[in-house]
């Protein structure tokens, strides 16, 4: 049987200051061993994530809807479509939902899928349908997915899960 080569996505949901950051900072290193990886992080503020006065806030003040700065070690992108307004699927459609917060977050599955990522680890979202690890005293029920492990379990367990997990399926049945 061949390997599954569809993204992996698992969440990593609790309460404020629960250790969330803290588990994805260990396993991003752990899952890196074995390909590309992702992160996602789930807001629920606005945040200026390029400085005011800068170039790039000055083109994305200007009225563009996507810019990307590309600096000699860093590459980012800044786009207005957020949890509020997710940008439009353009095909494919990893997480069927009317809930505009699960809609971006396929949306960006689907764009970091299209760029061979391997693995993504989404800080947050708790309410998508994605395997979740719990992290803190969080009860299963108040999560959208099924729960996979948890934030006090042995790393190399969780890495070994997340490993074994199916990749993500376009809900249209088709592979990314």
């Amino acid at each position: 049987m061949a390997a599954d080569t569809r993204l992996r996505a698992v969440c990593v949901a609790g309460p404020s200051d629960a250790g969330k950051t803290t588990l994805v900072e260990r396993l991003v290193p752990r899952l890196a061993e074995d390909g590309r990886v992702a992160t996602i992080k789930s807001i629920h503020h606005d945040i200026e994530v390029d400085t005011p006065g800068t170039d790039t806030h000055r083109h994305r003040t200007a009225g563009a809807e996507t810019v990307v700065g590309i600096t000699p070690t860093t590459t980012f992108e800044v786009t207005t479509h957020g949890k509020d307004a997710p940008p439009a699927a353009d095909g494919d459609t990893f997480l069927e939902a009317d809930d505009p917060e699960i809609q971006a977050l396929s949306r960006t599955l689907e764009r970091l899928a299209r760029r061979g990522y391997d693995t993504v680890l989404v800080e947050g979202f708790s309410q998508s349908p994605l395997p979740t690890v719990l992290v803190g005293d969080r009860d299963p029920a108040t999560v959208g997915g099924p729960v996979v492990g948890r934030g006090n379990d042995e790393i190399d367990d969780l890495v070994d899960t997340i490993r074994t997990l199916e990749g993500v399926r376009r809900s249209d049945g088709l592979d990314s």
